[in-house]
């Protein structure tokens, strides 16, 4: 079933091959098999040809922190939460922030200061 699921997706990629739903399904698909390069390539693909697709940042970056790349993670939340901001997405917006924060070793009380 699993592999049918990625088979199918493939074949959609083929018709259309910058279909950005398409990739950031990829990545997903990729790394809920485990197969970590290959949703790494399909999130980065992401973020450098389709940079406004918001959804991309969160799971980039906490891929990166799962392969202990923080300040790879830093980097995309950053620039995730720019992207949020300019499409006006709160609730992306306020998750990316959530996850930079926490990265930061920040905590949600440090904002009453």
């Amino acid at each position: 079933m699993q592999a049918d699921r990625l088979q199918k997706l493939l074949e959609f990629l083929e018709n259309e091959p910058d279909d950005e739903f398409l990739l950031y399904a990829l990545a997903t698909e990729y790394l809920r098999l485990n197969q970590v390069d290959n949703a790494l390539s399909y999130y980065e693909r992401l973020v450098n040809d389709h940079p406004k697709y918001v959804g991309t940042y969160y799971h980039l970056g906490k891929l990166y922190e799962a392969l202990n790349r923080k300040d790879d993670a830093l980097r995309t939340y950053e620039t995730g939460m720019k992207t949020a901001r300019e499409a006006r997405d709160n609730h992306a917006l306020a998750e990316l922030q959530g996850v930079y924060n926490q990265l930061n070793g920040f905590e949600d009380d440090d904002d009453d200061y």
